[in-house]
């Protein structure tokens, strides 16, 4: 496989809708669902576990898989990051919804996992912590986005790698600016309040 090839092919995993595939299946289209978003959160709040545990562990490995697949084929770093990035892009942006798609969070954080994994695990501990202070998933999200680039320095990673992370950090936080607008205004969701179901028409 070619370098051009592999960067289409984790443009294409990345923008596989897992999040609206799995809803249906569950007789519920999640574009129309909650907050209209096909990410696992949303699933959750709709379907519960049994379907939300399924699209954020398929949403993180098609940012992971990219990733990792990259660094075997370079044993770049930075071309791993690169297919993850591609993957991001496909997931937030997917030709197979019109191009829109979910906020990259749980894509995300596979594409660190599969090319620096210690960044990826740190601020997957940074998510957890928030999360299990707050009970906001998009708070959560939003610190462990921005705690990327700390980690990033701290960790030595490429100073390349360390821009594009800071650059990460802000289009997750941009992606979150409704959720930043309900934090203030107090009327944002805590994780597992139910959304109001629409059926596939």
């Amino acid at each position: 496989m070619t370098l051009a090839a592999l960067y289409v092919a984790s443009y294409l995993v990345g923008a596989i809708p897992f999040g609206v595939l799995i809803a249906r299946l569950g007789g519920v289209d999640i574009l129309r669902t909650g907050s209209g978003n096909p990410g696992a959160t949303n699933v959750y709040r709709t379907l519960g576990w049994r379907y939300g545990i399924p699209v954020f562990a398929l949403d993180v490995l098609k940012g992971y898989a990219p990733a990792a697949v990259g660094f075997w084929m370079t044993g770049s770093k930075e071309q791993a990051f690169l297919c993850g990035l591609l993957a991001i892009a496909g997931h937030s942006l997917s030709p197979f919804l019109k191009f829109r798609g979910g906020k990259g969070v749980a894509t995300g954080l596979g594409a660190l996992l599969g090319s620096m994994p210690w960044v990826g695990l740190s601020a997957l501990g940074a998510f957890l912590l928030v999360f299990a202070i707050s009970r906001y998933v998009s708070l959560a999200s939003i610190v462990a986005a921005a705690s990327i680039a700390a980690f990033g320095f701290i960790y030595g990673e490429p100073r390349v790698l360390q821009i594009i992370l800071v650059l990460l950090a802000l289009f997750v936080v941009v992606r979150h600016r409704m959720n930043i607008r309900r934090l203030l205004a107090g009327e944002e969701p805590r994780f597992g309040k139910k959304a109001k179901v629409e059926k596939p028409t």
